[in-house]
């Protein structure tokens, strides 16, 4: 009897789907020009090159998927809190790039915590190239869009070992790390910084040496 009521049950049955199930809340969205998308209240960040355009939004219990059209351009833990923004610095490097100077003050890059090897590779790029190099550093940042941050740490150390100060050095480095092949690196086109000392004018010897004898005939 209960073999008879099985099959039954499986003759009423529907055929399983031919892709599994995608447990999550479908919903459509607008890029602003802050190169954010709300979904439900809060605001996800997306790379600043699909700003004003329609996305696709997925919302999982634990993460928050965009698209736009066939491609997924962003992924971010999903926050349960209300009115919240969620970045990811990545996504506003190349705007930053053109606008250098809010390097420092731009808010998606507040509280990036990144391994303490950046910030000197930073502050060496800017004694060698002084502006240019604050851009070369961006640049370092931007190969986040391609490789993972291990990857790109471990080529900082190694340039920042090998006195090899640049963009171009440390994209040659991760590429040979992930492509394990062995570097080859010219140092002889990556000088130290160049100190610039001034000369002090004898009027100012002058002006400290009156300054003590006015005090000994007080």
């Amino acid at each position: 009897m209960i073999g008879e009521r099985l099959q039954r049950d499986l003759a009423a049955m529907r055929p399983l789907p031919a892709s599994p199930f995608d447990a999550c809340d479908q919903a459509s969205a607008k890029v602003t020009a802050q190169s954010l998308v709300r979904y439900k209240t809060n605001d996800y960040s997306v790379p600043v090159a699909y700003r004003y355009q329609d996305v696709w939004v997925r919302g999982y219990v634990d993460e928050l998927v965009i698209g736009c059209r066939g491609e997924i351009i962003a992924r971010h833990p999903r926050s349960w809190e209300r009115e919240d923004v969620v970045f990811d610095p990545v996504h506003y490097l190349p705007l930053i790039e053109q606008k250098i100077n809010s390097l420092d003050q731009a808010a998606p890059l507040q509280g990036w915590n990144l391994p303490e090897e950046f910030a000197t590779l930073r502050r060496l790029m800017e004694a060698r190239m002084n502006k240019h190099g604050r851009r070369e550093y961006v640049q370092v940042l931007r190969l986040l869009e391609s490789f993972e941050l291990a990857d790109l740490h471990a080529a900082v150390k190694q340039a920042l070992q090998l006195g090899a100060i640049g963009f171009d050095a440390v994209k040659h480095l991760i590429l040979c790390r992930v492509e394990r092949r062995p570097p080859r690196l010219d140092l002889s086109i990556y000088p130290l910084p160049r100190a610039t000392v001034k000369t002090t004018s004898p009027k100012a010897y002058m002006r400290l040496l009156d300054g003590v004898e006015g005090e000994e005939a007080a």
